[in-house]
């Protein structure tokens, strides 16, 4: 089998919190005050305030005396504070921390912000790059937290598209789609674009409970929210996926094909994004060392499929693999779904109108859900 192309392990241990670390973290970047300051509102703030009071109140449910970390970056810092006012309501333990913008999705939040984390009941992160696959999430779940990611929010998403869905529908779906994922293992997907590969997967992993509700201890949702998703079974996965909707934060024009070998992308074709992607996860491989370390960078990590019909292909993962009638898969670091790569970075790419089969069940046929009553 020919070398994939990528990788990155992060080794910074985890200490004590240390007040002069949390300063140097706040001291990093502009107060909050200067930072909403030079923002242009083009929004009415009483949606921006409802939908705060959304998460808080039904997503979170937070109740008075519970401790509430809000971790934000300058790119997010009018949503912390509106998620921040919100709290306040509920609860006087609230915490807002405006980090330094992160470089990927995936890397680890400065070591005091990780601390912090580990000491809370709710963590509500809205930043730039996706936190939700990091170690420090991780231990946060572990220690009893309750969590919700929100990475590449703007505040037209949090406003509006898959943030207005009706949750409880969401639910609903989710619940009855639950049912066809039971014991069965190989999963087929096919396109129209030219996707065309199989895998296996462990049916009782089936992630059922990304439905915008995040209430009890351990936890972890994205906000907005409504998949279903699961780990590949590593080393399962051969064929030919073509990324056609959305790669990361980009809406494509040229599709992305990844060439799959026993579970690892062993080539990337499609023009310019295809060389970025290349380029950004060959930077991290270039960091590790161990040769099987590198190798697991490529690691098809992540299968799913969107559940939200008010979510829109908008060239922001976050919402886009949401979408009902897409599906997507996920590169990098599978760690926090059970598996072995453990490597620092996780991307998406979304897949339009695909056909999806749970061995003899299918779920989409060219991008139709048809599982609806």
């Amino acid at each position: 089998m020919p070398p994939p192309l990528f990788g990155r392990k992060e080794k910074d241990d985890m200490g004590e919190v240390i007040d002069e670390e949390i300063d140097e973290v706040v001291d990093a970047e502009s107060p909050i005050e200067e930072i909403s300051q030079t923002l242009t509102r083009s929004y009415e703030p009483e949606a921006l305030t409802q939908n705060a009071q959304f998460v808080i109140k039904t997503s979170m449910d937070i109740r008075r005396g519970e401790n509430v970390l809000i971790v934000c970056d300058p790119t997010t810092s009018e949503i912390g504070q509106a998620l921040h006012q919100a709290a306040t309501e509920r609860t006087d333990r609230v915490l807002l921390i405006v980090m330094p913008k992160g470089r990927h999705h995936g890397e680890e939040p400065p070591t005091p912000v990780a601390n912090l984390m580990r000491q809370q009941q709710v963590v509500i992160a809205p930043t730039k790059y996706s936190l939700t696959h990091t170690r420090a999430i991780r231990n946060a779940i572990r220690e009893g937290a309750r969590v919700a990611t929100l990475p590449g929010i703007t505040i037209p998403m949090f406003i509006e598209g898959g943030m207005k869905a009706d949750y409880s529908l969401i639910k609903k779906r989710i619940t009855e789609t639950a049912s066809y994922c039971r014991r069965r293992r190989t999963v087929m997907v096919k396109s129209k674009s030219g996707t065309d590969l199989e895998f296996e997967v462990n049916w009782k992993d089936w992630n059922l409970d990304d439905n915008g509700i995040c209430n009890r201890p351990r936890m972890i949702t994205n906000l907005p929210a409504g998949k279903i998703f699961t780990m590949p079974k590593e080393g399962s996965m051969n064929g030919k996926i073509v990324i056609d909707g959305s790669w990361d934060a980009n809406l494509l024009e040229t599709p992305i094909e990844l060439i799959i070998e026993e579970g690892l992308v062993v080539d990337v074709l499609g023009g310019q994004i295809a060389a970025s992607i290349r380029q950004e996860f060959g930077e991290i491989a270039s960091k590790i060392s161990n040769k099987k370390e590198k190798e697991l960078v490529w690691t098809v990590a992540e299968f799913g499929f969107g559940m939200n019909p008010e979510a829109k292909l908008i060239g922001n993962v976050l919402e886009d693999e949401k979408q009902l009638g897409t599906c997507y898969f996920s590169i990098g670091d599978n760690s926090n779904l059970g598996g072995t790569a453990n490597v620092g970075i996780h991307v998406s790419g979304v897949l339009l109108s695909p056909s999806v089969w749970l061995e003899d069940n299918q779920i989409l046929e060219n991008g139709l859900f048809l599982l609806e009553n």
